[in-house]
């Protein structure tokens, strides 16, 4: 029989999609207003690996990655994704529509988790009316897909960036980059 332990604390990190960068900086003040400081930020990237937010927020959307200096308990991503929502509905506009998409998820030594409210085959409820999905998992020294990965998340600059949020989070458990 398996011993219970508590598990490992793990990195948050939020995606942001916008076609008004102007609005990264602004938002990434929010979040460290409840998740901590900022200890890494990717480079701000284009967006055209889906034409599901065109509609709602526009073209040239642009993709931005934070990650948080404080290490979180896995379940906290409930409270995470629940800010977010909250965020997103503050900047949204006077039609309602969003004019960004936040999306938090964490990383582990094994895997990066994304937060949705959306239910699939692949998610797991994880309570509050929020789901959880593994959505890359580390194998051989790299974050490797699923069949389920979005198109955005199998691109080469976002996995150097999750490695690096991973090499971080080694340091700060006390082991060694891989």
């Amino acid at each position: 029989m398996g011993k219970i332990r508590p598990p490992k604390k793990v990195k948050l990190f939020c995606g942001m999609i916008s076609s008004e960068e102007t609005l990264f900086p602004p938002i990434t003040e929010e979040l460290t207003s409840v998740f901590g400081s900022v200890d890494s930020m990717s480079p701000i990237m284009p967006f055209a690996q889906t034409d599901y937010y065109r509609e709602e927020m526009g073209e040239n959307l642009k993709k931005f990655f934070v990650s948080f200096t404080p290490l979180i308990d896995a379940v906290s991503i409930v409270d995470a994704k629940l800010f977010t929502q909250e965020i997103e509905n503050k900047y949204s506009d006077s039609k309602g529509r969003r004019r960004i998409n936040l999306d938090p998820g964490y990383i582990s030594e094994a895997k990066l988790v994304l937060a949705t409210t959306k239910d699939h085959q692949h998610r797991i409820y994880i309570g509050r009316g929020i789901y959880a999905e593994v959505t890359l998992k580390f194998k051989d020294k790299t974050f490797v897909t699923w069949e389920w990965t979005y198109p955005d998340y199998k691109k080469e600059e976002y996995i150097d960036y999750f490695i690096g949020v991973r090499n971080t989070l080694r340091s700060q458990l006390g082991r060694r980059e891989t």
